[in-house]
């Protein structure tokens, strides 16, 4: 169990995907993205989400982020926050995505 203060650390925030391009550089199948989260920042992620999404689909999503860890190097690309989502029983990941419009930068409460 984690005390209500611990979960009010966390930043998780939705953003926009405004790029979406393939990783080749990457040991596993992934892409880069470039998400918008609001205010003009936009920051930089790795997703292995290759299995149900292809990079042109992608752009104009939105996802659940969490942008409270920091940056992992990734190969050559610094992946800045983690977009989230469920493994499924075939490991695939289906994206955690709010079911309603939101505006970028809007925080999970």
């Amino acid at each position: 169990m984690i005390a209500w203060s611990d979960f009010e650390r966390l930043d998780i925030r939705v953003g926009t995907i405004v790029r979406a391009e393939v990783f080749s550089e990457a040991r596993k199948p992934a892409y880069k993205l470039w998400v918008d989260l609001g205010g003009g920042e936009v920051r930089k992620s790795s997703a292995q989400i290759t299995d149900l999404y292809a990079p042109e689909v992608l752009i104009g999503k939105q996802v659940v982020c969490v942008c409270g860890f920091p940056p992992k190097q990734i190969g050559p690309f610094l992946s800045e926050i983690l977009v989230s989502g469920f493994h499924r029983s075939d490991g695939s990941v289906a994206l955690c995505v709010p079911d309603q419009p939101v505006p970028n930068g809007t925080p999970l409460k």
